[in-house]
């Protein structure tokens, strides 16, 4: 049973996710949450781990995206024994396109 301050607090941000509607609310509730650095940097990480699932090579990532090779190797650790959420964002973004 998870009830810590830092289990509600990440539940709540995750319910205000699920709670966007579309894209521009999208964008505005991140733009109000994040600082361009901070929404740059889940967006690097979003498209390393992108990159790693189409089997690109870390030297092509970097070239790419000024991903370090340290951030590369974060992400790609979270795809080989992570909770398969890179994947699973993948899969439904490519069955709406």
């Amino acid at each position: 049973m998870r009830n810590d301050a830092s289990d509600f607090n990440s539940d709540f941000l995750y319910k205000a996710v699920l709670a966007l509607e579309n894209m521009d609310e999208c964008r505005a509730f991140f733009s109000d949450l994040c600082t361009i650095p901070e929404l740059k940097s889940i967006t690097q990480r979003l498209i390393v781990a992108k990159m790693l699932s189409d089997n690109y090579v870390y030297s092509q990532i970097v070239k790419e995206t000024g991903a370090s090779t340290a951030t590369i190797s974060r992400v790609n650790r979270s795809l080989n024994f992570g909770c398969n959420g890179y994947e699973k964002i993948f899969e439904r973004i490519k069955e709406d396109e």
